[in-house]
């Protein structure tokens, strides 16, 4: 495991003027509060978290992988909310606004309740440091506990063993896929990032593993916890009709011609088949109904995931190679009768070359755009690297509305544009276009 920490001493910036009145003096303090560098290790969280005294809600899942997990949390919220069950669900990164990453009931939590757990998390905190991440996941736990929510939903923001939400114990782990992403913090092989994400499991507990194609030290660490390793193909699994619908079947339950997720991408399916079987191990009298399972998947909408705009324009937050294969697979299924343009942002610490090397044939032009902050890759890095990549033009723009309207004046109905490469160019886009 490789941690940029100098002299294994993390620098964290102390401050003491919180609590806040609203989240727009909340988290720029927070980003202040943390170190310079990712720290690595859950004693701290332990510790806080041991303070607030949190309530066990009835069960907890905790969605690990590096892609899929949004989609598949979204589902499972849905299935379970459905069937009468309170939600609480995190994720992370979020599109627009932060209230995003707390959602009760199927709603993003408003600002006063986050502004209240946040200021439970700091009454207890004492001098324990705590990152941004760490201190708004157990903010999150705090609004969970308030709420009294049946369930809590969780998803891992990077790898998983040690993850701030890798602190709570699921009753069910979920890991939808592994592939090469955050290689600075993971590792640079599927194998190592396998492991790390196994860290979310726990002895004797389920776990889903949501592709057939499962990485040795997957069942390495399975076998070293005694955890039960049910397998995507092996223990559960689907298969698509002609028809467009679906069949499933799990140890107990089976279901045919379900209707397809709205969710685009070939890999959907996949995510919904795991998703299922996380509810067979769950056993929380879950109604067993294809018109219904199939009703909740078909209404299913996220924000930057394939999102079409006003025809013309399509979000995608894809950002590693995996993501980008899928979203080249999209864009080729689609009747487009001009040219694609593809407007791209991108952190450092991304596979550039990965990325695009997959989308390449489907797009015809580029645009490179700078992501703010110190962790964005320079337009003018991009636009070269691309150039280099696929001989393909790209251009760059020293800001993002810039390039969006460069590229809204120099195309017309029969282009599409793409916007992707991080959910931190996708939504600013977003606010963008629905603002005119």
């Amino acid at each position: 495991m490789r941690q940029s920490q100098p002299d294994n001493k993390p620098i964290f910036l102390m401050s003491s003027k919180a609590p806040f009145e609203s989240l727009d003096e909340w988290l720029p303090w927070l980003e202040s509060l943390s170190p310079r560098e990712i720290v690595l290790g859950l004693e701290r969280v332990y510790e806080v978290k041991h303070r607030l005294d949190l309530h066990d809600p009835k069960f907890v899942v905790n969605v690990a992988g590096t892609n899929g997990k949004g989609s598949s949390v979204a589902m499972l919220e849905s299935l379970l909310r459905n069937a009468g069950i309170v939600t609480g669900c995190y994720t992370s990164p979020h599109v627009i606004s932060y209230n995003e990453r707390t959602r009760i009931d199927g709603r993003p939590a408003s600002e006063q309740v986050i502004l209240e757990a946040l200021a439970k998390v700091e009454s207890v905190r004492g001098d324990v440091p705590l990152t941004f991440f760490e201190f708004g996941t157990l903010a999150t736990l705090v609004a969970f506990d308030s709420a009294k929510v049946d369930a809590w939903i969780l998803e891992v923001g990077m790898g998983g063993r040690l993850d701030a939400v890798n602190v709570i114990d699921p009753d069910v782990a979920l890991i939808t896929n592994v592939s090469i992403d955050h290689c600075a913090w993971l590792g640079d092989d599927v194998e190592t990032i396998a492991r790390e994400k196994a860290g979310i499991m726990r002895p004797a507990i389920p776990v889903i593993f949501g592709s057939e194609k499962v990485p040795d030290t997957v069942f390495e660490v399975a076998n070293e916890l005694d955890a039960t390793l049910l397998v995507a193909g092996q223990d559960f699994a689907h298969e698509i009709n002609q028809d467009g619908t679906w069949n499933w079947r799990g140890k107990k339950y089976q279901l045919n011609k379900i209707l397809p997720p709205a969710l685009q991408g070939s890999t959907q399916i996949g995510n919904a088949s795991a998703v299922l079987a996380v509810l067979e191990v769950l056993d929380q009298n879950f109604v067993w109904d294809t018109t219904s399972v199939g009703m909740v998947f078909s209404g299913i909408q996220l924000d930057g995931r394939f999102q079409t705009i006003r025809d013309k324009w399509i979000l995608d937050v894809a950002h590693n190679t995996e993501s980008a294969r899928v979203l080249a697979n999209l864009i080729d299924g689609i009747s487009i009768q001009g040219n694609v343009k593809l407007i791209i942002g991108m952190l450092q610490d991304k596979d550039l070359e990965g990325f695009v090397a997959p989308l390449a044939e489907a797009i015809d032009s580029f645009i490179a755009v700078t992501i703010p902050g110190p962790r964005g890759s320079a337009a003018d890095d991009i636009a070269k690297d691309i150039a280099n990549f696929t001989g393909k033009p790209c251009l760059l723009e020293t800001d993002l509305a810039s390039a969006l309207e460069h590229a809204d004046v120099s195309t017309n109905k029969d282009d599409r544009i793409v916007v992707t490469g991080s959910f931190q160019i996708v939504g600013p886009a977003l606010e963008w276009l629905r603002a005119f």
